[in-house]
């Protein structure tokens, strides 16, 4: 790779550019860096080099090299691909992994240090956004990918990252994600997940059965039942077993989802062709606790059908709510996760596979459980913690932008939060808070689910998304300070083991 750090900065500094320290970097004779003043990319080459025909901008002479000036563009971007692969998004396979969602862009220069802080070895997500969420901030796909990756340049991250195309429901979300250059993608079937199920009497369940997809899952009743029925599945000491209604319940509640899967699957497979990826399997976003049979069918048909995935994130007992710690009895919580834990382990044939958090920020209290029980077979995803950190940084520089946007997320909270699982209620917030206040408002329960769910709204609105955007801008250090003390938090557990 050649020269890196305090020498590639000097060669950029010897023509006046105030680099990142943390970007600049040598590779095969070129120096390129960040002139973060300006928005700029920094290339150095000796004169002549083919290497600067994939830059644009502006060039001149500086002794026996040549000095490229160039705007932070997707073409400039794909230039430093091609010259630096690392910042490629890549497979990341089992390797215990967090995923850092930012709604804004903005955020990655705090991900990598608090990574670096906590140590370990987390292998990170950097760009990770749902569909709905990049609908609702108005960004695409490629963009989202883009500013993790500039933020992960601007620190110097090399150790290779993912893309999590998230939430993902349909053949054209993959398509859009698969353009843009995605490497790990979270499969979504929860519209065809039948909670509906849990409650049905055994009349119900069998009729539904019969109405399952057969053909769309490659097979009959008659099949199942016999692969089945009666058979015990052991899992490092656990057992786990189906009678006739438990396996009728397990088909009908998410026999179709698992279809859903296979479809989307085999999509992706012919869309991204001869190239690596990897897949998630989420069953997560549903009213009832996916149980251990449960995951044991999920896992067993997705097999069946040929699917590969490296993680996936059953509905855990207890409740996940948006940018606030567990809700219910972290014992049981516990007790739940090492039966998982130990199904993930064993029931597939490929090997094993990572459970997975979702909606993953802010539950302290049950990461040392979840990282104890799956032996760091674990991949953590978190969102919206990220722009609550952003909202901090305005809180404490700008107090009266932080109650404009408090005061409108309050009206916004009762139809915004309809597609979300969460209990905040706005008779529970103050009306008025002065300026002492808001440090401690951030960390209530109900400001912070009313402020997380109301972002696509809040950034909908020109008046407060360009004032927001370049505050931070204008404070980048205060915000990544902030998102480094955070996640810090998140992210010890995860490299210590368990141990909080």
């Amino acid at each position: 790779m050649g020269l890196t750090g305090n020498t590639a900065t000097r060669l950029l500094a010897l023509n006046g550019l105030d680099v990142l320290p943390n970007s600049a970097v040598s590779v095969e004779g070129t120096v390129v860096g960040l002139v973060w003043s300006g928005q700029r990319v920094a290339v150095l080459a000796p004169s002549g080099s083919q290497v600067l025909s994939g830059f644009e901008g502006e060039s001149s002479a500086t002794g026996d090299r040549t000095l490229l000036l160039g705007p932070m563009s997707p073409a400039n971007l794909d230039a430093l691909r091609e010259l630096m692969p690392w910042m490629r998004p890549r497979p990341l396979g089992t390797r215990m992994s967090a995923g850092f969602g930012d709604r804004l862009g903005l955020a990655t220069q705090g991900h990598v240090r608090a990574l670096r802080a906590a140590g370990g070895d987390l292998a990170p997500i950097f760009a990770q956004q749902s569909i709905r969420e990049m609908e609702r901030t108005g960004r695409s796909p490629r963009e989202v990918l883009d500013d993790a990756t500039w933020g992960a340049f601007a620190e110097g991250w090399q150790e290779g990252f993912g893309a999590d195309a998230d939430h993902l429901k349909t053949a054209q979300d993959v398509d859009a994600c698969v353009a843009a250059g995605y490497s790990f993608f979270t499969f979504d079937p929860g519209e065809y997940v039948d909670d509906g199920a849990e409650t049905a009497g055994a009349s119900a369940l069998r009729a539904a059965l019969e109405d399952l997809p057969w053909q769309n899952l490659e097979d009959v009743q008659a099949d199942l039942k016999r692969r089945d029925l009666d058979d015990t599945f052991e899992a490092e000491g656990h057992e786990v077993s189906f009678d006739d209604l438990s396996l009728a319940l397990a088909a009908v509640k998410y026999g179709a989802a698992v279809a859903h899967v296979a479809r989307l699957y085999r999509h992706l497979q012919s869309a991204m062709g001869d190239k690596d990826f990897e897949v998630e399997v989420s069953v997560d976003e549903t009213e009832s606790p996916t149980t251990h049979a449960q995951h044991v069918y999920i896992a067993t048909e997705l097999g069946r059908l040929g699917l590969r995935w490296v993680s996936l994130p059953p509905r855990y007992v207890g409740r996940f709510e948006k940018g606030v710690d567990y809700i219910g009895d972290v014992t049981e919580f516990e007790e739940d996760i090492e039966v998982h834990a130990a199904i993930a382990r064993t029931v597939s044939p490929d090997g094993p596979y990572k459970l997975s958090l979702h909606s993953g920020s802010d539950k302290f209290s049950v990461y040392p459980a979840f990282v104890r029980q799956t032996r760091g077979l674990a991949h953590l995803k978190t969102a919206g913690t990220s722009y609550l950190e952003a909202l901090r940084t305005v809180a404490a520089l700008d107090p009266d932008l932080f109650r404009e946007i408090y005061d409108f997320a309050r009206g916004r909270y009762e139809e915004d939060r309809a597609s979300y699982h969460v209990s905040a209620r706005t008779d529970r917030t103050p009306g008025v808070v002065g300026d002492a206040q808001l440090p401690a408002l951030l960390g209530t329960f109900d400001a912070r689910e009313i402020l997380h769910v109301t972002f696509g709204s809040v950034l909908k609105e020109a008046r407060f998304r360009n004032r927001l955007l370049g505050l931070l801008r204008e404070h980048p250090e205060h915000y990544a300070a902030g998102l480094e003390r955070h996640f810090l938090r998140h992210l010890e557990p995860f490299a210590n083991g368990g141990t909080p």
